[in-house]
């Protein structure tokens, strides 16, 4: 599929760049990224380039964060069942981990919940309700869910519990009766970042608890910053404020290999002794303590995250370990399905902006990572959803100019329940109201939507001679990590660059090719795009999107390009 090249326009003047250039001693390509984040400062620029702990805000920011922080210190000091809600995602376990080992370490009597992905479905529940009770509890704090939970909260406020929501995703019209919420989403937030994951919330609210027992210093809060780290990465939410300052501080906290658990699951997951990046945590860690939710009980994933025993971490490490190897040959059936169900049901995919694939055999607990790649593939919104006793379980994923989150807000007439925010949503439906809704989200789509809009985008962020490519470079953009939505990882363009050689294919479709431009060489992969090499003929010229990386191999390290797409060249 043709994909469109959006260059960044300029948003600043050559003397702009170059004055941040000389300010900093950098190459001009960085001062452009810089500028084109609106960073035109030296200060500015020290700070996206260092993380730090102390510019985060301030917890007590939130509207009933004072609320909340004093029950739960009632709790504690009355020795008062406290029992956190959590999801079964990495978001959701990472956050649940993060308050029970900080609960624990001021002597509360704690203990968490996290419904199965199979039989309850996400967030509060009856049968989750249930099992509250049974454990006794008098404070339920939610963790990544919650907000939309409006009858199931009323229940337990029957019971004489009381319910501190936290939560990021969006609100509904109408919000639970909860003792206390804290979600940035809220309409009369006054917290200045909105784009927190459910774990970035958990750190704020234990970084709040903590300060009234004197106890928040950057010592103690940092024990919490793997799982804040690790939890906000993979839940994709932006990178950008506080969340690169997480992130970024939670990958160095995990590199020092302080949770016991994690530390045993990066080293099956190939990443012992390696420095980590965020692509290393999206497609490496994540989806293994994501395998522990999608096949069978979360439960196992905090086990791992809060254990102290040795022989446990070794153990539950490899337990989902293996649990993800399953996993993943039930994505690729499932993804395989579902692309043949979009080529033989969608006749013409220029009119089909939204698709809505729905089956009875498909596994629950993967239709969610299918979902992405089937966005990633046609660049479409999608929703797949399987069936179980006479109702539709649904996953969503978007892409990054359309607000599925808002799209089904216009059409819970159909739905039985939904929830989410921009990117990701999860619904559940009956089977006779799936047509009358894939017409509608596709028509609503189709109006917000161009078809440039749904074809597969590549923004690239500036164009470079080869000749500009060098060690300097490449240690300048690794400043620009951690990379993810809102700060991705910058595309280039190089015109005119002649293929140097035969092309050919590694691994199962992988492309690599050698280019050369003025003398200058660039070796190039990319991922999947091997049906390309039987058109990419030695000695012709192209154009080339790509991006930037080191390639280690035998000990010597050499830059590589990234490709993302090639083009015969076009002279202009």
């Amino acid at each position: 599929m043709k994909k469109n090249w959006i260059i960044t326009t300029e948003q600043t003047n050559v003397s702009q760049i170059q004055n941040l250039q000389n300010s900093l001693s950098c190459p001009y390509i960085i001062a452009k990224l810089l500028l084109q984040k609106n960073i035109s400062s030296t200060q500015d620029a020290e700070e996206f380039f260092h993380p730090d702990f102390n510019n985060l805000h301030d917890p007590y920011i939130f509207n009933d964060m004072e609320k909340a922080v004093r029950r739960i210190m009632q709790a504690i000091k009355n020795q008062e069942k406290i029992v956190i809600y959590g999801d079964y995602d990495v978001d959701g376990t990472t956050a649940t981990s993060l308050l029970l080992i900080g609960l624990k370490e001021l002597g509360a009597v704690v203990d968490f919940y996290i419904p199965n992905r199979m039989i309850e479905g996400y967030g509060l529940s009856m049968l989750g309700n249930k099992a509250i009770l049974s454990k006794k509890a008098k404070v339920v704090i939610t963790v990544d869910c919650g907000i939309n939970a409006v009858d199931e909260i009323n229940y337990l406020n029957k019971e004489g519990v009381d319910v501190i929501v936290t939560d990021h995703h969006t609100p509904k019209k109408i919000l639970p009766d909860a003792f206390a919420i804290i979600d940035p989403k809220l309409k009369d937030s006054k917290y200045p970042y909105q784009e927190l994951a459910g774990v970035g919330i958990a750190l704020k609210l234990i970084t709040a608890i903590y300060r009234k027992y004197n106890r928040d210093n950057i010592e103690n809060v940092s024990t919490f910053f793997d799982l804040a780290g690790l939890g906000t990465i993979a839940d994709i939410v932006p990178l950008t404020g506080e969340n690169r300052i997480i992130a970024s501080l939670g990958i160095k906290r995990l590199e020092e290999r302080k949770n016991l658990g994690l530390s045993y699951l990066l080293n099956l997951a190939g990443l012992k002794t390696c420095k980590l990046k965020s692509s290393d945590i999206v497609f490496r860690l994540a989806p293994r303590i994501n395998a522990a939710g999608r096949l069978g009980s979360a439960d196992r994933a905090v086990d791992l995250m809060t254990t102290s025993n040795l022989e446990d971490a070794k153990n539950l490490a490899l337990a989902i370990h293996n649990e993800n190897q399953k996993r993943q040959l039930i994505d690729q059936t499932t993804f395989r399905e579902a692309c043949d169900m979009i080529e033989s049901k969608y006749q013409d995919l220029d009119k089909t902006f939204f698709f809505v694939l729905a089956t009875d055999h498909w596994h629950p607990g993967v239709i969610g990572i299918v979902a992405s790649k089937i966005v990633e593939k046609y660049n479409r919104p999608t929703i797949l959803i399987t069936f179980a006793e006479g109702e539709g379980s649904g996953s969503g994923r978007s892409i990054h100019n359309f607000n599925i989150f808002e799209c089904l807000s216009h059409f819970e007439e159909y739905l039985i329940s939904f929830g989410g925010h921009k990117y990701a949503a999860g619904l559940s439906i009956l089977p006779e109201y799936i047509d009358i809704f894939e017409e509608k989200v596709n028509e609503y789509a189709k109006n917000r939507l161009t078809i440039e809009d749904i074809r597969p985008q590549i923004y690239i962020s500036g164009e470079l001679k080869l000749n500009e490519i060098d060690e300097d470079l490449l240690e300048w953009l690794k400043r620009f990590a951690p990379f993810g939505p809102g700060n991705m990882n910058p595309i280039f363009l190089s015109r005119k660059v002649m293929i140097v050689g035969y092309p050919y294919t590694v691994g199962t479709n992988h492309l690599k090719l050698k280019t050369i431009q003025n003398d200058k060489t660039l070796d190039l992969i990319g991922f999947n795009m091997g049906e390309m090499s039987p058109f990419l003929k030695k000695g012709s010229y192209v154009d080339i999107a790509y991006s930037l990386e080191e390639n280690v191999w035998q000990n010597v390290t050499k830059i590589q390009g990234k490709l993302k797409d090639i083009r015969p060249y076009a002279s202009e």
